[in-house]
């Protein structure tokens, strides 16, 4: 950190906040740091991080600023409106984040639990969409992405993406969806075709495959039940 009255243009560029948010992450900056990017500038004597660590100072405590108001923050030497609405504006989101919840995610028990999931998604669609949902350890579902539309096909749907998908979001194992627009449900060999390649490529990277449901105008198709995985 620099000494008093060097100026951020005086910090070597690796060990400046945003350098460093940038290289190391949020969590490897201190409290001023993280309040000298709120502010973007200092002043002409001192730099951001000097302002931010004498409103610090003055606050008492990180705690203490969020009971500040722009009027009080006002009051510190180097922070004019501008900076005490940006300095404000971080904090209530940061109060809001704290009090916000994750939605329920809905937990898959069942191939009648994946199909009444999608089913009012996917029933009235008049092209072929091939969704795969994405479960934790505990079979909650973390994300939902659809990877095709279309005539389903091996060539089109590949376990590659499948499975870059489900990497991507740390999923233990996947139900793979697909409509059929005729609204008939019954499997056809492309689609047994496609989940056999699906299944042999889960074992491979070691994300299970639990089912491959294909949804009709309100009836389904589970594979697993089938007996096909």
């Amino acid at each position: 950190m620099s000494s008093p009255g060097y100026m951020l243009r005086d910090i070597p560029q690796e060990q400046r906040p945003r350098e460093r948010m940038l290289h190391h992450g949020a969590g490897a900056l201190s409290h001023a740091e993280l309040l000298a990017i709120l502010l973007r500038t200092g002043t002409r004597q001192e730099s951001a991080i000097h302002v931010a660590q004498r409103i610090l100072s003055e606050a008492g405590s990180l705690r203490s600023l969020v009971d500040l108001t722009i009027e009080e923050l006002v009051q510190i030497k180097g922070v004019g409106p501008a900076k005490a609405v940006q300095l404000k504006a971080g904090i209530e989101l940061g109060q809001r984040l704290s009090q916000s919840r994750l939605p329920s995610s809905p937990t898959i028990r069942s191939p009648r639990d994946a199909a009444d999931l999608l089913m009012e998604q996917l029933r009235y669609l008049q092209k072929e969409h091939f969704v795969c949902l994405f479960l934790n350890t505990k079979n909650h579902v973390i994300a939902q992405e659809t990877l095709s539309m279309g005539s389903l096909n091996a060539a089109i749907v590949h376990p590659r993406e499948v499975f870059r998908a489900a990497i991507k979001c740390s999923s233990a194992s996947l139900i793979c969806a697909h409509n059929h627009p005729s609204g008939d449900p019954t499997p056809s060999p492309e689609d047994i075709k496609l989940t056999k390649r699906l299944l042999e490529a889960g074992e491979i990277v070691g994300i299970e495959v639990l089912d491959h449901v294909v949804i009709g105008d309100g009836k389904f198709v589970s594979l697993k039940e089938q007996g096909f995985i």
